[in-house]
């Protein structure tokens, strides 16, 4: 628990961490074919994230231990972290039932977390997006079995965008269900062209987000599920900076914008959550005024290092928010999005 400038006890809750197993199959083996993600221990408390022979990314233990991630926690002062996996395990690429094998794999692991610390964390579990069908089920199992509070889907699925009306069933089913969702930029678009300086995720993962987001709208998603729970990564991407540009866009050319949705982009603002990591507070001031305080959540990426380092710090120092905004920021909006109460994480 924090204390709030006027002395009130506030929770802080972060939407956005990620996590996965310590011990990762040889899918590659099992299924007999690569893409798949593996952990090679090279030394203690660290591992290589290998795809198939190709070096990812090194992650340390609190990438997947619940106990190294609550020493963290604490360390921070943060009360909750929301766990979801790293999309590059999303697995979209693969045949359907391969995914949806490494899905209830990675689902199933992020319960046994959860089980294992039900004050510290909550659970968002990934689907086969790649079939509608299957993910539908895996979605249910981990609402109805596994006790998960949603799950996280990319911007895109291989090559439909979130419009394609093949996914319709799968936003609906989650809006049915009463699920989160999570949106999160992966297989970054143009990367063939970004090889150089990280420009992938300083360029593409900002462009990917917008892109979820105008097909959500544009595509009439958000018009015909009004009840769904979306929230998008990264504070929107480069939506947020773009939007008068996107309206315009739709007032000028309604032959090409307007086509599956009649409203004005604008008027969906406020209707779907963001998370709060934009690195600067004139950009969160500018989030607030655009769709609301209470549509914004405490969001860091953590493991990762181009997420937020310190969690929660960016809104703690901005002292131009009032004790109301800063409590919404950081537990808030989270809860309004899970459909959970503080009383369930009252220690």
């Amino acid at each position: 628990m924090i204390k709030l400038d006027d002395g009130r006890q506030s929770l802080k809750i972060d939407i956005h961490t990620h996590i996965m197993p310590e011990n990762m199959p040889r899918f590659a083996e099992k299924f007999g074919y690569g893409g798949f993600i593996h952990l090679e221990h090279h030394k203690p408390c660290c591992a290589k994230m290998m795809m198939d022979d190709k070096f990812f990314r090194e992650v340390e233990a609190n990438c997947w231990s619940g106990e190294a991630r609550v020493s963290d926690c604490d360390h921070h002062h943060v009360d909750v972290q929301v766990l979801s996996t790293i999309p590059v395990l999303f697995s979209y690429w693969a045949k359907p039932k391969d995914a949806l094998e490494v899905s209830m794999f990675l689902n199933d692991h992020i319960a046994g977390v959860v089980n294992d610390f039900p004050k510290r964390f909550v659970g968002l579990g990934t689907i086969p997006m790649q079939d509608p069908d299957l993910a539908i089920k895996e979605m249910e199992r981990c609402i109805n079995d596994l006790g998960l509070a949603g799950v996280e889907i990319g911007t895109h699925v291989n090559d439909w965008n979130l419009d394609n009306e093949k996914l319709f069933p799968v936003f609906e089913a989650a809006q049915d269900l009463g699920a989160s969702i999570f949106v999160h930029p992966w297989d970054m678009m143009g990367k063939s062209k970004m090889e150089k300086y990280w420009l992938p995720w300083l360029v593409g993962m900002p462009a990917e987000t917008s892109l979820a987001i105008c097909s959500l709208i544009f595509g009439g998603v958000m018009e015909r599920l009004p009840d769904l729970k979306l929230a998008f990564a990264h504070g929107g991407g480069s939506f947020p900076a773009t939007i008068s540009r996107i309206e315009h866009g739709f007032n000028v050319r309604p032959d090409l914008c307007a086509i599956d949705n009649q409203r004005n982009p604008k008027e969906y603002l406020g209707k779907f959550y963001l998370d709060s990591l934009t690195h600067d507070p004139v950009m969160l001031q500018y989030l607030i005024d655009l769709v609301g305080v209470d549509k914004i959540a405490l969001g860091t990426d953590y493991p990762f290092p181009l997420g937020e380092l310190e969690p929660g710090r960016l809104i703690e120092s901005m002292d131009t928010l009032t004790p109301y905004q800063k409590e919404m920021l950081l537990s808030g909006s989270a809860l309004n999005w899970l459909g959970l109460t503080k009383e369930k994480f009252l220690r």
